[in-house]
């Protein structure tokens, strides 16, 4: 693995696909490296990273492929089950697509002999995204271009239905409000959930559309952030459903919206993707202007590691990291 100035990543890795989606486990899994997962054509491959910044005995990075997963069609989603630890006997690897056919698959192995997968079928237009219960890992919610949010539990069965008045872009499961669910609509609504009424008990309004992606942030759960248009947007739920501060990023619009799991300030956004290169913006609450700015080519997908100030994104047959001074 190279550090690369040349787009100033700090560093890659190649793949042999075009990466559609990518995902760092954001559970623990009981081990020194991080999981990460990410989608091609059609397949998911699952592999290890262990970056200088966390060993010192690491020369700049190592990834190491687990397994590939055969997976037949474009993956456009990656949810990673809490369920997941290589520190088991045997480990356990289990995490949730959906793609292109409107269906989602759950994946579980034993990375030896165990390869199961289940498709769940319900969704009638596109899922733009997915997640896993928090805690337990045992239920999956999913957002459609159908207008529906979807609860599910691990053998496919339809636990709980929300019809929304746009496409559902975005959903965010708290392990601190494992109870609720965040839905984020391209209307430029966000809407919060209760799992046991089954009734919206909040909503936010961004008052521009199109509302793209939003996040619920890990380290302080009145804090939600979105793209919307070609601009940037948060909000402290506990003063106003109007967001307290936005600013624009993205001239061609922007197109996801990731909070940093280690500092409650710190978050990416990425542009469209676009004809060459999409630019991945880190921004800081803290600072005016963004405090990273990076290319990639023709980039997708936008996830951060689950203990460093480190994003990654996807792009023309490789992932590109970039590690944020805090």
């Amino acid at each position: 693995m190279k550090q690369d100035s040349t787009r100033n990543t700090s560093y890659t890795v190649d793949c042999e696909d075009y990466v559609h989606v990518v995902k760092f486990n954001p559970f623990d899994s009981g081990d020194s490296c991080s999981l990460i997962a990410y989608g091609g054509n059609n397949y998911v491959v699952v592999g290890t990273c262990r970056f200088q910044e966390e060993d010192a005995e690491v020369e700049g990075m190592q990834y190491k492929t687990l397994r590939t997963f055969h997976h037949g069609i474009r993956v456009d989603a990656i949810a990673w089950s809490p369920e997941t630890r290589l520190d088991a006997i045997p480990p356990q690897i289990r995490f949730c697509t959906a793609a292109s056919d409107r269906k989602l698959r759950l994946f579980t192995s034993d990375l030896q002999d165990k390869n199961e997968f289940k498709t769940f079928d319900g969704h009638s237009d596109y899922i733009n995204d997915l997640v896993f219960a928090p805690n337990e890992g045992q239920e999956i919610a999913s957002v459609s271009d159908d207008h529906t949010c979807r609860v599910w539990d691990l053998e496919g069965n339809e636990k709980a239905h929300f019809v929304l008045r746009s496409s559902g872009m975005s959903v965010c499961w708290h392990p601190e409000e494992a109870f609720k669910l965040m839905v984020a609509e391209k209307n430029g609504t966000i809407r919060f959930y209760d799992l046991i009424t089954q009734q919206a008990i909040l909503s936010l309004e961004c008052e521009q559309t199109p509302l793209m992606s939003a996040d619920w942030c890990l380290k302080n759960t009145f804090k939600i952030g979105a793209v919307a248009g070609s601009d940037w947007l948060i909000w402290d739920i506990t003063r106003s459903s109007y967001p307290q501060d936005k600013r624009p990023v993205h001239v061609d619009r922007a197109r996801l919206f990731r909070w940093s799991r280690v500092n409650e300030n710190l978050f990416a956004t990425t542009g469209y993707p676009g004809k060459t290169t999409t630019q991945l913006l880190v921004h800081h609450l803290g600072h005016p202007q963004p405090i990273l700015t990076g290319t990639a080519a023709v980039g997708s997908g936008l996830t951060w590691h689950r203990t460093l100030p480190l994003c990654a994104v996807g792009g023309d047959h490789k992932i590109f990291f970039w590690i944020t001074e805090m």
